[in-house]
Formats: structure tokens, C-alpha cells, sequence
């Protein structure tokens, strides 16, 4: 079964650890003003001053409230009462200090506070001795003073509409705010656009529905107001409501690649129905003459056909001068707003003339650049697939991986080789940081890591039915040798890498931390150990706030404690974020060739940065040494619990509450071999653009350059293909494993690492996406270790791939292992003459075709292999011939593991709770009966018939969105390396 691989949720730990939390509220009413002129604003305010405390340190956050008449401007003072006290970094304010006198002057987004109004300040300080609290604090020179017990104001946020949400006049806007209070109720909560008040709700949940919107861009926010008459004004929410749409011509893609010599198509539509015919003029409007309208000029649209796309085709002509140009093309009609489109001609002779490969990728990248196509979100996020009914690893295709990401990396990277325009490349790794790359609100309480206290153990299991699996505080853990050293190379806690799995379209409803709407939505589905099928995986929120599932939302179905507390959690899937930093070499590389490399500056430092936290990854699970078999095994102290390898994930959360105080992190003890990432670990190492800023980090990456090229040899099966990996771990758990095992620096020999339903090394992609990489690296450098790896693999491979004279081809798809390694002696490397492996089964998955061409195509023009070149081109051609559609290529596949849609996931006994659309979990749940929303798909019906017996098992012709990249890369790397 053709597969990307499943991911595990990485069982992250909920231990709360609580840094001297200390509080302290001053309240005032009324005080005395300053003597001034009689139009002076008379000044009262409440001050609450909280700090988070640690041995030597501390983080002060701070509402100020005016209290009196509308301030427009303010200067907050206190002074500390012991002289070691110093504030080293503060925000939302122009901060100074005079010895112990401390000023805070307001920002010009903050300094208007009308009556009832607060602002939030803070700041990070230090100390020494003591950290006693301020007495006192003023506004404008006036005291906030008093005496007694402080009102806590109450929370608001407005929910809906998400910020940016656009609206069509007249519009109806709905509006709706949580609010609460902690020592009180909440009375009312107003909606305002501006300071027009639009209206009150005195009920929970708060809503309000403005009617009539005229066109325009208006500011929203809610004020909650409590039983004590304290009162909290919302961030506010901007939308833009626009006037009814004129009519308009519509024309896709925006932008086209044009390969010289040839033609490419725009496709253009009207945006309503005309009451007559309108004729459709597209011309150049601007930019190189070599690309013109060769045919659709000027075309017809009636009031029957307005919306049926018709073709206009861009030709550029075949020249002598080595750049690409580019031009502006305008479709315009009489009464109808004109469109624009800019083509970018993909120049040939830089590969020596005419070349089919590049003008065959850029077919591909027009296909998936096509908003009509479906790859991409509105927001511009890749979807997993084009098509939504998938399971596999995600289980639903619009959702997205960052594996996919890594993808969309990879097509601009090429985009920008054969255009020479980085602009898309930029713009992809921008995506990638703004939807997958959690934010400093996504990962709130990170200050409060302790890097010696990284997590509290609890032990995987084979049987999921043994979840939810004990904390056990009492299993020593080790230090986290990397915490305090990115912290001083990047000035912040916060962790630079992939969540692995998005909601795009927010289909399940968790919304981003629980708000139910915004999207993408960070998720997570697989947490309970090996044997967790995507059919027995109960999907939950990034981000648990409890509004979902039970009483403690899902926490309580994965570990076991006392109680529980609101907090976020990520799983970064390192090879995704290997191929982002292995993507950007080849950008650096091709854009310094041409001349362009500034261009890209920005972008790669971010993936030497990536590259740095992505040494999570090299470290157990619980930072034990290497070889640990037992619970009681030594906690490691620094390097010595890092495998220099790439494990199977990273993961990190802690508390949505600040005034808890607590966070964690932890790696994986378990290493795929399909995970390895040598060319990422060289550029990292070697690469100067690359190179990250952690002290050690260019050494660990050298040694891991040099253990994944080790590992590699030590998994190498007689025949060539290489077995699973090995882990730290055994069983999850720190069991002993069997003393007939080999092992690896320690680790214990795994022919299934991680995952077993399916087994995690069976598929052939596996071994084409890791290879690929070895064989990148052996391209770029000649790595004398990585080509007697391809030399084996190759052969192997290429024996047992067939590609027909019409094209067709079919390549290995499932892999059987027997027998294992020897225990691994780096001084001594020998033959595994006992490890094999066979193949029971082929494939004509163009996904992997295309991934397993990359590795062949490279090896080849390194080593001068005549028969490698040729099965690439072979598997190239065949799938051009045979396999090209309107989306892309694509093969049938018959998916008769959708039997087990109808699975039961295991929920224990008396656990009952609810998804977002209210679709019950409790321990009759089965897979699709908490996703209800499938029986809506389009593909349902057929799906539905093979599950009643009535039809049989469904076959489609996927796209995923990493299959088509791969087939593109393919083909402008052919194009690139032998023209």
C-alpha cells in the first residue's frame, strides 16, 4: 500500500513544575491629581503586578486600568525596593531606569486609555538575595494606591469573525466573545466597532449579529464588564467589508512558467453572468517581448457559458540570450474589472538547448500552481491531497504535513533554478513559518523550561489498550544539554521547528487553541504506542483548553495523573525539516550561480536556525545515556544521550496558564532509517550559509554526517536495501532487550522501528526518499562512504525495476526482512551476510517512481552509471506518456484497506466525551463514527457500498501533493544534470 509514513504524537508529558510564582495587586479609587490647569485629566488607576520567579530571575507582567478620565498618554513609575533588582528586556512600553526608580512610557498603539480601559506591560528582570515587590505605583505622577482586596478584572476575546475576515456588502456580521471572570461573574459584554457601541449581551455564550454592513474596513471589539464593575476591553479584530463585486474577468494561474520554445495556458472565465455576449481581449501590457498570446486573443462569453474556462496560450520564442524574461499579460472587457497574469519564460540554454525535462516541469508547476486544481488552501497552504476522502497517515487530505511543506520548498526551489525568480521560494518558506512553525502565542510558557528537568517519564506499550500510560516521576531523567545554548544564540525560549499535522480547513472544528473557527488548526492524532493504526487514532487539538472532548479534553486517553491542566503540545517530524534545510543548499547554491544568492539570504539563515533546534531530534527520549536497558539506566548529562542520528521525532509544550509555570521537551529514543538525512547533516556542518549559530551545533552535525553514513552500512542487507534502525528503548519502556540482538553504539537492532500496523520499513518509499539523500550528498561532494552504500543499493534496485518498451513500469513496492546485522564495529565495518531482504510485492506509484529516479538520476551523473541514467529516464518517460492528467499524474490505486473505516477505537470503559460537531467518544466509538463528516464527501458513495458489501473495494486516482513535487523536482533535475 503506497504511504507517506505515519507519525507518532510523541507522548508528551503533563508534569506541572511551578517556579516561585508570586502575586501581588494594588487597587485604588479616586486619588488626588497633580495640581494643574483646570482641563487637566483627573488621574486614577489599578495596578496589578505579577512576577513568575526563578533563582535569580524573574518575569513581571502587568495591567494597568485607568480609572479616570481618558488618558491620551501616560508614564508608569514604582520603584524597587532592594538595589539588585535590575530590568534587563520589557515590552509594550519605552522602559528606563534610574537606580532604583523604574519608568515605563507608553507605545503609540497603547497610549489612549479611555475610562475603564487597561493596557498589559511587562518585563523580564533579575536579582540577587531577594525579589520583593514594588509598594506603590503612579500614572502621570499620580499614586494608584489603597488598600484591600483587588477586584480582578474579567477576560474577553472576541472568537468570530478571525481577524482579516473579509465580507461582502451589505453584510451580516456575526460577532461572538468569551469572557469570564475568576472571582466573580460576568454582567455584560458590549460590542463595539470603534467606540460605537452596536450592542450587549448579558448571556453566555455573547453574541451579537450587526446587520447591514456597509463597504469599508472597521475595527472590532468586546468589552466584558464584571459583577464588581471591573471591565476588560477585547484585542481588537479588524475585518473589511467590500462593496458588491462589479463584474469581473477572472484569469489563472497569476503566474506562469513558460518554457523557451514552447507555450503554456491561462485560463479565462467571467466572474458572473452577463446579460449578452462580452468578448474577452488578453494582450502584453508590459515586460519581454519573446512572450506573447499565441492563440485566445480574443475570445466570447455569453450568458450560458460565462463560467466555463477557456484557454489563452502564452508562447516564448526560442532565442540565443541566457535569461528568462518575464511579461504581463491583461485579459480585459467593456463593463468588467481586467485581470493580470505574469509569465516567466524558463530559459533552455543554460542546459545546453533545447530541453524537454525543464519544459516538462514547468507543465507540472502550472498544474500545481492552478488554484482550479485544488493543491493549495485560500490561506496558500499545500494540501496533503487534492482529494479530501484519504486516509493514511493523515487521515483526511486536506490536512497538511509539514513533510508537505518541506515539499513546497522543494518545487519553488526549482521554480526559482530555472526562472532565476526566488521571489516563490521566499514566499513558501513564509508560509511555512507563519501556518506550521508555532508562534511565540502558539508556545506561550516556555520561559518556565527547566532544561534539567526536561519531562516526567511514562512508558510506552505495544497494547493500546494499556493507555492511558502512568507518569512515573520516580525514573531519573536527563539533562537537556541544548536549552540554554539556543537560547543564547536566538534571545528566545521559544522552539524554531514543524508541528507535523494541520487542519487546514479547521474540519474538525478545534479552531486554533480551542476557538473553534480559526484556521489552519494545529492537531494531533497518533499517541498510544506501535500498534496504533490511523483506524484506531483518536484526532485532538494541538492545543487543549478542555472545551472538547472530556472533562480533561483528551489528556486523560493518552497519560495517567492525578489531575490535569490547559496546555499545547507539538510533535516535530525531523525529516521534514532535514528536507527544508537539504531544500535550501540547493536554493543557496543555485541562486549564488546566478548571481542572485542575496536574494535568498534571509530564508536559508532561517534554515541554518531550523537546523539547529532539529539536534532535539539526535537525543533519547528522556536524555538517558546511549544503551539503556532498564528504567534504572543512567540519566545522561550532557552529549551522551544523543545519538547523532535522526530519531523518529522531537516534541515540546507546557501550561496555557503563565501562572503555572511549567514546560517541557523531550526527543525520541527510536532511529528509521528512513529518516536519515546525510546531506542535511553536511550542509549543516560544512555549508558556511548554513552553518547555525548553537556553539556545538557544527560539530554535532559533522559527527552525525558521520554516524548516519555508519548507520546506513550497518543496516545494508546482503542484497542492498537497507532494514529499519535500532532504538534506545526498547519496547518503549527501557525493556531489556533480547540478548540475540545487535546493536548499533549501544542501541538495540529494529526491523520495525516505531510503528507495526502497518510495519514502519515495509514500504519501498522508505528506501527511494532516504536514498535520495545519500545520493545528493555523493553528487555534491563525492563522499567515498555514501557511494559504497549507492554502489550495493543501486544494483539492487535497478535489478528488480522493469520499465517497458510503451512506457510501463512497475518497481518494488512491499519489502520482507529476515535475519539482522552483526553488533557494529566502526573499526571494523563487515558484510551483513545474515541480514536479507525479498520482495513480495510491485508498484507503479508515481510518487516514489519519482523520488527513486532522483536517487538514480544523481548516482548516475557522479559515477558515470549508464544503466541508472537510463532506468530514470525510463521511469520519466513512462510516467509522461502514461500517467499525465489535468492535475498532474496519477495511477489508479484500489483501496481495499478502507474496510477498516468501520475499526472500534479503543476508549477505556466509563471515558465518554464529544468532538467538535458532537460526534460521541466513548468505548463503542469506531473511526468514521467520530468523523461523521466523511459520510458528506463526494467520494462517500462508493466508499459506503464497499463498506455494505453491495460495490467493491474504491479506487482513485490520488494526487498528493508531495507525489507531484517529486515528479517535478524529477524532472528539472534531469533536465539540470544531463540536458
Amino acid at each position: 500500500m503506497p504511504q507517506s509514513p505515519q507519525r507518532t504524537g510523541a507522548l508528551p508529558r503533563f508534569r506541572r513544575r511551578i517556579a516561585g510564582l508570586a502575586l501581588l495587586s494594588v487597587a485604588a479609587g479616586m486619588t488626588t491629581a497633580l495640581a494643574a490647569a483646570p482641563a487637566q485629566a483627573a488621574v486614577a488607576c489599578e495596578v496589578t503586578y505579577t512576577t513568575n520567579d526563578w533563582q535569580g530571575g524573574f518575569t513581571a507582567n502587568i495591567t494597568i486600568k485607568n480609572l479616570g478620565d481618558p488618558l491620551n498618554g501616560w508614564t508608569f513609575g514604582f520603584a524597587f525596593p532592594d538595589a539588585a533588582q535590575k530590568i534587563q528586556q520589557g515590552w509594550s512600553a519605552t522602559w528606563s531606569q534610574s537606580g532604583q526608580n523604574v519608568t515605563a512610557k507608553n507605545l503609540d498603539w497603547n497610549g489612549s486609555l479611555a475610562t475603564g480601559a487597561s493596557t498589559n506591560i511587562g518585563f523580564n528582570g533579575s536579582w540577587s538575595g531577594s525579589n520583593p515587590k514594588p509598594s506603590s505605583f503612579s500614572i502621570n505622577g499620580s499614586t494608584c494606591g489603597g488598600s484591600g482586596p483587588v477586584n480582578k478584572a474579567p477576560t474577553a476575546k472576541i472568537t468570530k469573525p478571525v481577524a482579516g475576515a473579509t465580507f461582502t456588502a451589505p453584510a451580516t456580521v456575526d460577532i461572538t466573545a468569551d469572557a469570564a471572570d475568576s472571582d466573580g461573574t460576568v454582567s455584560k459584554v458590549e460590542f463595539y466597532n470603534g467606540t460605537t457601541l452596536l450592542g450587549t449581551d448579558t448571556t453566555a455564550p455573547y453574541a451579537y449579529s450587526w446587520t447591514g454592513v456597509a463597504a469599508g474596513d472597521y475595527s472590532i471589539t468586546a468589552r466584558a464588564t464584571d459583577d464588581k464593575g471591573a471591565s476588560t476591553t477585547s484585542d481588537p479584530v479588524g475585518i473589511s467589508v467590500r462593496a458588491d463585486s462589479a463584474p469581473a474577468v477572472v484569469l489563472s494561474p497569476a503566474t506562469l512558467a513558460v518554457p523557451e520554445g514552447g507555450s503554456a495556458n491561462l485560463s479565462v472565465r467571467l466572474s458572473k453572468a452577463p446579460a449578452s455576449n462580452v468578448t474577452v481581449t488578453t494582450t502584453r501590457t508590459s515586460g519581454d517581448t519573446d512572450l506573447t498570446v499565441a492563440s485566445g486573443g480574443t475570445l466570447t462569453f455569453t450568458p450560458a457559458n460565462w463560467n466555463t474556462a477557456q484557454t489563452v496560450r502564452i508562447a516564448a520564442a526560442e532565442d540565443a540570450d541566457k535569461t528568462s524574461g518575464t511579461a504581463e499579460f491583461t485579459a480585459a472587457a467593456a463593463g468588467h474589472t481586467s485581470a493580470k497574469a505574469t509569465a516567466t519564460e524558463v530559459d533552455n540554454d543554460t542546459t545546453g538547448g533545447d530541453n524537454e525535462y525543464v519544459q516538462r516541469f514547468t507543465t507540472m508547476y502550472n498544474k500545481l500552481k492552478d488554484p482550479a486544481n485544488g493543491y493549495f488552501s485560500p490561506e496558500g497552504v499545500p494540501y496533503h491531497s487534492v482529494e479530501t476522502l484519504m486516509v493514511e497517515a493523515p487521515d483526511q487530505g486536506h490536512e497538511t504535513t509539514s513533510e508537505a511543506y518541506s515539499y513546497y520548498l522543494w518545487l519553488e526551489a526549482a521554480y526559482g533554478r530555472v526562472t532565476g525568480d526566488w521571489t516563490k521560494f521566499n514566499a513558501a518558506w513564509a508560509s511555512m513559518e507563519k501556518y506550521i512553525i508555532p508562534s511565540t502565542a502558539d508556545q506561550p510558557t516556555n520561559s518556565f523550561y527547566n532544561p534539567s528537568k526536561p519531562a516526567t517519564y511514562a512508558g510506552e506499550w505495544d497494547d493500546i489498550k494499556q493507555y492511558p500510560s502512568k507518569l512515573d516521576g520516580g525514573v531519573s531523567v536527563g539533562v537537556d544539554p541544548l536549552a540554554n545554548e539556543l537560547k543564547s544564540a536566538y534571545g528566545t525560549s521559544d522552539v524554531y521547528g514543524m508541528h507535523w499535522l494541520l487542519d487546514v480547513d479547521n474540519t474538525y472544528g478545534f479552531g486554533r487553541c480551542g476557538d473553534g473557527t480559526t484556521r489552519p488548526a494545529y492537531i494531533n492524532t497518533y499517541q498510544r504506542g506501535p500498534e496504533e493504526s490511523v483506524f484506531e487514532t483518536i484526532p485532538q487539538p494541538s492545543c487543549d483548553t478542555f472545551k472538547h472532548g472530556g472533562k480533561n479534553g483528551f489528556l486523560d486517553l493518552f497519560t495517567g495523573d492525578s489531575s490535569y491542566a490547559k496546555q499545547w503540545k507539538y510533535t516535530n517530524a525531523p525529516d521534514a525539516d532535514a528536507r527544508a534545510v537539504q531544500v535550501a543548499y540547493w536554493a543557496h547554491t543555485w541562486a549564488k550561480e546566478q548571481g542572485k544568492e542575496s536574494q535568498v539570504t534571509a530564508s536559508v539563515t532561517k534554515a541554518a536556525k531550523m537546523g539547529d533546534y532539529l539536534r532535539y531530534a539526535m537525543y533519547d527520549k528522556y536524555f538517558k545515556k546511549q544503551g539503556c536497558t532498564s528504567t534504572s539506566c543512567p540519566a545522561g548529562t550532557g552529549k551522551d544521550s544523543s545519538a547523532y542520528l535522526l530519531s523518529w521525532y522531537y516534541a515540546w509544550g507546557g501550561a496555557l496558564d503563565s501562572s503555572a509555570g511549567w514546560a517541557w521537551r523531550i526527543g525520541s529514543s527510536h532511529n528509521h532509517s528512513g529518516y536519515q538525512n546525510p546531506m542535511a547533516a553536511w550542509a549543516l556542518s560544512s555549508v558556511d550559509a548554513l552553518k547555525p549559530k548553537g556553539t556545538t551545533a557544527v560539530q554535532d552535525w559533522t559527527t552525525s554526517l558521520k554516524r548516519q553514513l555508519e548507520f546506513y552500512r550497518w543496516l545494508q542487507s546482503t542484497e542492498g536495501a537497507i532494514a529499519g534502525g535500532a532504538t534506545n528503548s526498547w519496547q518503549g519502556h527501557y525493556a531489556s532487550p533480547p540478548s540475540t540482538l545487535p546493536t548499533f553504539y549501544g542501541m538495540a537492532y529494529d526491523w520495525q522501528p516505531v510503528y507495526h500496523d502497518p510495519p514502519s520499513n515495509q514500504w519501498f518509499g522508505f528506501q527511494a526518499w532516504s536514498m535520495e539523500r545519500v545520493a545528493e550528498l555523493y553528487y555534491a561532494t563525492g563522499n567515498a562512504d555514501a557511494k559504497l552504500v549507492l554502489d550495493k543499493w543501486v544494483k539492487w534496485a535497478t535489478d528488480n525495476t522493469t520499465v517497458n518498451a510503451d512506457g510501463t513500469f512497475q518497481i518494488p513496492s512491499t519489502l520482507v526482512w529476515t535475519g539482522q546485522p552483526e553488533t557494529w564495529d566502526p573499526n571494523n565495518p563487515r558484510p551483513n551476510t545474515g541480514l536479507h531482504v525479498s520482495i513480495r510485492d510491485y508498484t507503479t506509484d508515481v510518487g516514489v517512481a519519482g523520488s527513486y529516479a532522483k536517487v538514480l538520476m544523481y548516482y548516475a551523473a557522479k559515477a558515470g552509471d549508464a544503466k541508472a541514467q537510463s532506468i530514470a529516464k525510463g521511469l520519466l518517460d513512462g510516467m509522461w506518456k502514461n500517467n499525465q492528467d489535468a492535475k498532474g499524474v496519477s495511477t489508479p490505486e484500489t483501496k481495499a484497506d478502507y474496510n477498516r473505516l468501520d475499526d472500534p477505537i479503543y476508549v477505556p470503559a466509563g471515558w465518554t466525551g464529544k468532538m467538535p460537531n458532537g460526534d460521541v467518544i466513548d468505548s463503542n466509538s469506531t473511526f468514521l463514527s467520530i468523523r461523521s463528516f466523511y459520510k458528506n464527501d463526494p467520494d462517500w458513495p462508493k466508499v459506503d457500498a464497499y463498506l455494505k458489501g453491495t460495490g467493491p473495494a474504491p479506487t482513485f486516482n490520488y494526487h498528493r501533493f508531495w507525489a507531484q513535487v517529486d515528479v517535478a523536482v524529477a524532472l528539472a533535475e534531469y533536465g539540470r544534470l544531463f540536458g
